[in-house]
């Protein structure tokens, strides 16, 4: 690694550390004990990345990086402090720090932070902060929120991201944004070349789990034209994402405690083992602990899964975080839909944050795409917010069923609107509403809805 780096910190022993460690890696190093110096070492020698404490005496890290940036705002920033504080990651990520790291911290983490800074190449997921709220976010995907169990888990994922190995069991509701929980996990953790590769538990009958997972030789069974590898395989070296872990049968379960202890496993038919190195993360809308006391789960696996756990608060529990991401899905869909949209009406607004989203997260997304489909002026108005496809719900998901109109009329007009919105495209219209497409077909016939000419 050939670059030079300028450490600031108060320190001795950890400058003395992270210089030998660096040096022996081939890089320059110049080091300063206090912001001061620190600032006219960066004078002087113009290192390729600057390395900061937060925490010293007198001027603090946070004088350092405003000061580093109006000298050379080209020189990217990495952070380190000893205090677990989502505030002052996010503060220093304000500021423009390219990453923040959190003692304890291994020299390896320094290492691969630092190539990435010096190669300009910025992490994969980054934490940042706008006028809609703090987010970490990856090309294809977006965590977002302003409340305070979402600054913790964000707070928890840079603390487990820091280890590459160590299982993570994400806990919460359906909806809850489990996935992306685990996404910003691997985003933020050293994979250079491993993958992401998620299953389903719940999707897959028990044999096609197992041949899915571990693969299977050719020939082991009706169908295996080919020896497959299976989505451990696949994730050598990177993350394998076990969704609903709570629905997988007992045998398999065994069968994955044989790999997170070992490291190894047979494929289906085979008779070798085959080494594996993959972090496992697993999700669960489920109370495993409860499953454990019924038999219904290993007890072993349960301990080995529950390393570090991350637990995703329901939507209703976090109500700052429904205006943020009501607003974020707004923009995202007006612009699919080609319209100009401001915001929502405060009464809209209020019927949002009043209600108790049972579907999280991706029911606020489907209703904020009905939404702006049956949108017709600039801002978003009560009468949008439609929480089923027929406009109305049961007792328990008030205030939505509140109407003024019949159910049917209101199923008929809001049928009508998004089979023109999608130009009569059947597929695309039954995704939207929620419906399979031989009951969209039944209702387009009970209403009579025809396609304009």
């Amino acid at each position: 690694m050939q670059c030079s780096v300028l450490l600031v910190d108060d320190e001795e022993s950890v400058r003395t550390s992270i210089e030998l460690y660096l040096m022996d890696k081939g890089c320059k190093v110049y080091t300063a004990s206090t912001a001061a110096e620190g600032l006219e070492k960066l004078d002087r020698f113009l290192p390729d990345v600057l390395l900061a404490d937060l925490q010293m005496p007198g001027h603090d890290g946070f004088y350092l990086m405003r000061e580093a940036h109006k000298r050379n705002s080209a020189t990217p920033v990495i952070v380190i402090s000893g205090h677990a504080d989502i505030d002052k990651a996010v503060r220093a990520t304000r500021m423009g720090a390219f990453r923040f790291i959190e003692k304890p911290f291994s020299l390896s983490d320094v290492e691969h932070a630092i190539r990435e800074a010096a190669c300009g190449s910025a992490g994969r997921c980054l934490l940042t902060v706008d006028s809609e709220g703090v987010r970490m976010e990856a090309p294809g995907w977006t965590l977002l929120g302003i409340s305070d169990a979402m600054k913790d888990i964000y707070r928890k994922i840079m603390m487990v991201s820091q280890s590459n190995e160590s299982t993570v069991l994400i806990l919460g509701e359906s909806g809850t944004g489990k996935e992306l929980v685990a996404r910003a996990v691997f985003e933020n953790s050293h994979h250079p070349n491993g993958k992401f590769v998620d299953v389903n538990c719940a999707a897959l009958s028990e044999s096609l789990l197992e041949a899915e997972l571990f693969g299977h030789e050719k020939g082991s069974f009706t169908g295996a034209l080919e020896t497959r590898k299976g989505l451990f395989g696949a994730a050598n070296g990177g993350v394998i994402f076990l969704d609903e872990i709570g629905e997988m049968p007992l045998k398999l379960q065994a069968k994955l405690l044989r790999v997170l202890e070992e490291k190894k496993f047979k494929r289906v038919g085979g008779v070798e083992n085959i080494e594996v190195n993959c972090r496992v993360i697993a999700s669960t809308n489920r109370n495993l602990w409860q499953m454990v006391q019924k038999d219904e789960f290993r007890r072993d696996l349960f301990y080995r899964l529950d390393v570090f756990s991350i637990h995703i608060p329901p939507l209703r529990e976090r109500r700052a975080d429904i205006p943020v991401l009501a607003s974020y899905f707004l923009k995202h869909f007006a612009k699919s839909c080609s319209k100009r949209l401001t915001g929502f009406s405060p009464a809209a607004l209020q019927r949002l944050t009043e209600y108790d989203w049972p579907g999280n997260v991706r029911e606020l997304r489907n209703v904020i795409e009905r939404a702006v489909i049956l949108s017709t002026g600039a801002t978003i108005e009560e009468e949008h917010i439609i929480s089923s496809p027929a406009g109305a719900a049961p007792a328990a998901r008030q205030p939505f069923a509140v109407r003024t109109e019949s159910i049917e009329s209101m199923e008929k007009r809001l049928i009508g609107r998004v089979l023109e919105q999608t130009e009569w495209h059947k597929a695309k219209t039954a995704e939207i509403l929620g419906i399979n497409r031989t009951t969209l077909w039944q209702k387009i016939k009970r209403y009579d809805l025809r396609r304009a000419q």
